[in-house]
């Protein structure tokens, strides 16, 4: 009886208050109509109480989220399958789902009532503007009386995971020259008798140009081939990301952090598909996805590791590293000294292709960023030039893009697949 009176609203306890008065009056005034309404006045919220609270014990609550992985701007469904348990009906019942800001607005659903040992779906989408890994829920269910007497809260359904990947732009092309993944030119390792077959082939895809038939492995393999201008995949590429909290500016989905993080999966996922073997690191030098030959199980490993990524609070890249261990890198640079980027230059080694897009983070920064950047002092103001960094890069051999956001990122791709051939700087934006 303690816990159903604690539950008595407003309304029910001024009701019950003014029972218990009647009461006293009937009995000093010896009237007794007027204690039977003091009855009845009492009697209302306190059986109100005690049947909103077996209602509540009753109820059960069951989530599922579909699809359980989603990208930033799709939409994922939920499904609330609630039901009653309980000897008695419910009525009067108040839903509302917790849900983070970044998945958008807490719906609220309201119940009329809800029968004994009967089922009922609710459904609601959500359509996250921000990656991550976020929970969803708990379900807090509100159980009232018709009359408003009394309510209970309850939570039910528990949390439910949702991973909320990065958005994927599908890039076009591979970077001129030799091609990718052999961490040498190709003139080097024909010289050197590696004895690679000019003609490479892989089945045909949709969408490939029929004039790249290779009609001799088709006939031997009795299944239709194309040719591929580019290399085969060996040593593998590393895609470099600064996700460093100090060379990024912006905040919320148009940060220059989001974006580099979206195309790093870009650039992962579409390397993937021509069957190159991709590892993804941090500024620190931390692996963050190492992908498999498995093409399918490696988009999901490198989609999931960028959306449980969170900034770190490095102030400057690895120093004295290699970035790619060997391999060709292609490196997405936030804001970083001229000092920094000669380092990360410095441990290359010589004929190793490497490639970076620098993003130009102050164009990512409204004006009073901007203004507290350069009130850093020299540290700062050295960290967010990205003109420097171009300079030192592609004075020691590298293909450079410098990247705005108002650049699509498959033109920054394309720019830096020329870039490649050149071994220079290219800038878009």
């Amino acid at each position: 009886m303690a816990g159903a009176l604690s539950g008595l609203t407003t309304r029910g306890r001024c009701l019950l208050a003014a029972g218990f008065t009647a009461g006293v009056c009937a009995w000093v005034l010896d009237e007794r109509d007027l204690l039977r309404v003091a009855v009845f006045v009492v009697a209302m919220p306190l059986l109100a109480a005690w049947l909103a609270q077996r209602a509540r014990v009753g109820l059960r609550a069951a989530r599922s989220v579909d699809p359980a992985r989603v990208p930033v701007g799709a939409v994922a469904e939920v499904r609330v399958e609630l039901r009653s348990a309980g000897r008695l009906p419910t009525g009067g019942l108040l839903l509302e789902d917790a849900v983070p800001y970044a998945l958008g607005s807490r719906p609220r659903f309201v119940v009329e009532r809800l029968p004994r040992d009967h089922r009922t779906s609710l459904r609601y989408q959500l359509k996250p503007v921000m990656r991550g890994v976020q929970q969803v829920g708990p379900l807090l269910a509100r159980v009232t009386d018709p009359f408003g007497l009394a309510e209970f809260d309850q939570e039910m359904a528990g949390r439910t995971r949702l991973v909320v990947v990065p958005r994927v732009v599908r890039l076009s092309g591979l970077p001129g020259g030799s091609g990718m993944g052999s961490g040498d030119d190709g003139s080097i390792r024909l010289r050197t008798g590696q004895g690679e077959d000019d003609a490479v082939v892989r089945p045909y895809r949709h969408g490939d140009d029929l004039r790249k038939v290779h009609w001799r492995s088709t006939a031997r393999r009795d299944e239709l081939m194309v040719r591929v201008e580019e290399r085969p995949w060996r040593g593998g590429t590393t895609v470099l990301l600064d996700h460093r909290l100090a060379a990024h500016r912006g905040s919320g989905p148009s940060a220059s952090l989001e974006w580099a993080v979206s195309f790093a999966a870009s650039v992962c996922l579409h390397l993937n598909r021509f069957g190159h073997q991709v590892k993804l690191v941090g500024d620190d030098g931390r692996v963050l996805a190492g992908v498999t030959g498995d093409a399918g199980h490696g988009d999901d490993v490198v989609l999931d590791s960028l959306a449980a990524l969170q900034p770190s609070h490095r102030l400057e890249l690895a120093a004295g590293l290699d970035a790619g261990a060997g391999q060709e890198v292609v490196a997405l640079l936030g804001a970083c000294s001229p000092e920094a980027a000669e380092s990360l230059a410095r441990h290359r080694r010589r004929g190793t292709r490497s490639l970076a897009v620098v993003l130009d983070v102050a164009a990512w920064a409204g004006a009073r960023e901007n203004a507290a950047v350069s009130a850093a002092g020299p540290a700062g103001a050295a960290a967010a030039s990205a003109e420097d960094t171009a300079r030192v890069l592609s004075a020691s051999g590298w293909g450079v893009v410098v990247a705005t956001p108002a650049t699509p990122m498959d033109q920054v791709w394309q720019e830096l697949c020329h870039s490649a051939g050149n071994r220079g700087r290219a800038e878009v934006g």
